[in-house]
């Protein structure tokens, strides 16, 4: 057992607007206690907490914030290598730059390698979940697990699905990808903290007989997760109802196949129809926006208050490798930005419950991870909101706990994330 001494931010429902103090837990002199298992007993003060278990290890961060750790729901472990490639937009950008690199997860030496690589930048930027596309060899995904299952990390992933129009480095058969699924399914879903995803990159790539295997791997499977793309570029919804005739719109091709869930993430969902942002609305789906990598690639803009207002479910992710950041700071400062451009302040407790407990009630999670509350795991990470020079020029302004979220959000990057925990273990 251990307690973490410090300031204790954590959310208890959705606020309101900036000024909602009822939304969240905020304890200047604080104290988390969590058992050897990882697990959460007790949030206090810090002079009860240290009465009620006396003689147990204190771990003292000072006036630093103790706070859930970030879960990302959206990005590409085999795309790491591939951030900050030049000058595409996005069908070009996977021709070029994506499916290559991808292809070269057929050697598990590789898989191996940036397994750890990818997880150690989640890490070190204050993600303690994240939601995965492999590539589209299954032991892209048995790597990420391993090393997920290591580190005792929430991790949902899937190997990838897809069929046509790429190249066949990067291709598998529908009955192959049936059968690839199946098996890792059956290895790792449930298995610790690691969930499997359906996942079929997207319509493009997918003929047919692919969605259907993905329709019959989410009826036989159905406590896992879906995760595809939908309406990120223009260009992508034109010669996806290309190949898709017989369907009025994008989302529907994914209804068709029975696709559409509560546990169905559909990254950027830029471009909607309003019959489309209905029936997300009606299955709730949940659209991912994806910050960085809309305004690296172009893709447009997320309409945040507009699908709020309308009901459709939202989550917030980094998108690596299109994204161009690991840090969830980075992430939210440029979620602000698109917000802006829209005639619409995004308030920081709206970014941070996105990025914290929103995104685990996304998940159906949020009695395990994405607060800071008795029975849930010990995934902390502690903010520095004076870790650059000017950060603590900054500081001296600063009034309230909502000004430094922004301060922190705005910024703030790796060197932000002072330390690292999951299930009470230190990795940063």
């Amino acid at each position: 057992m251990k307690i973490f001494k410090g300031r204790i931010f954590s959310f208890l429902r959705k606020p309101e607007d900036i000024n909602d103090t009822g939304s969240y837990i905020y304890l200047e002199k604080g104290g988390v206690t969590f058992d050897d298992k990882g697990i959460i007993i007790e949030v206090d003060d810090y002079s009860k907490l240290s009465k009620k278990y006396e003689n147990t290890e204190t771990i003292d961060f000072g006036s630093k914030i103790i706070f859930p750790g970030f879960i990302d729901l959206h990005n590409h472990f085999p795309q790491t290598q591939v951030i900050a490639s030049y000058g595409t937009k996005l069908l070009e950008w996977l021709n070029k730059y994506t499916f290559p690199n991808e292809s070269l997860f057929v050697d598990d030496k590789h898989c191996e390698r940036e397994s750890k690589i990818f997880l150690d930048l989640l890490n070190h930027n204050g993600i303690t979940t994240s939601v995965s596309f492999g590539s589209v060899h299954p032991n892209s995904v048995e790597y990420l697990f391993q090393e997920a299952h290591r580190r005792n990390m929430c991790v949902i992933a899937g190997n990838v699905l897809m069929d046509r129009n790429a190249p066949d480095t990067v291709l598998e058969k529908a009955d192959k990808s049936y059968l690839s699924s199946k098996e890792i399914i059956s290895k790792w879903h449930n298995v610790s903290r690691c969930k499997y995803a359906i996942t079929p990159r997207f319509a493009i790539t997918s003929t047919p007989e692919l969605m259907e295997v993905s329709q019959t791997l989410c009826a036989e499977n159905q406590s896992c997760y879906v995760q595809t793309h939908l309406s990120e570029n223009i260009d992508e919804i034109k010669t996806t109802l290309e190949l898709f005739p017989d369907q009025k719109d994008y989302l529907s091709i994914y209804d068709k196949y029975k696709l559409l869930s509560n546990k169905t993430l559909l990254a950027h969902s830029i471009h909607l129809e309003m019959n489309e942002i209905e029936r997300m609305k009606e299955t709730k789906s949940i659209a991912v926006h994806c910050p960085t990598s809309n305004l690296f690639l172009g893709s447009g803009l997320f309409k945040f208050k507009e699908l709020e207002e309308k009901g459709v479910r939202t989550a917030i992710a980094t998108d690596v490798g299109g994204g161009t950041s690991f840090s969830m700071l980075r992430t939210l400062d440029e979620a602000y930005k698109i917000q802006q451009l829209g005639n619409y302040s995004l308030n920081p407790l709206a970014s941070y419950f996105w990025s914290t407990m929103g995104n685990a009630e996304c998940l159906g999670l949020q009695d395990q991870i994405g607060t800071i509350k008795t029975g849930n795991c010990a995934d902390l990470i502690v903010l520095n909101s004076k870790s650059t020079p000017l950060m603590r020029h900054r500081m001296e302004k600063c009034k309230t706990i909502e000004e430094e979220l922004f301060i922190l959000q705005t910024l703030g990057d790796d060197r932000a994330i002072d330390s690292v925990f999951i299930a009470g273990k230190k990795i940063k």
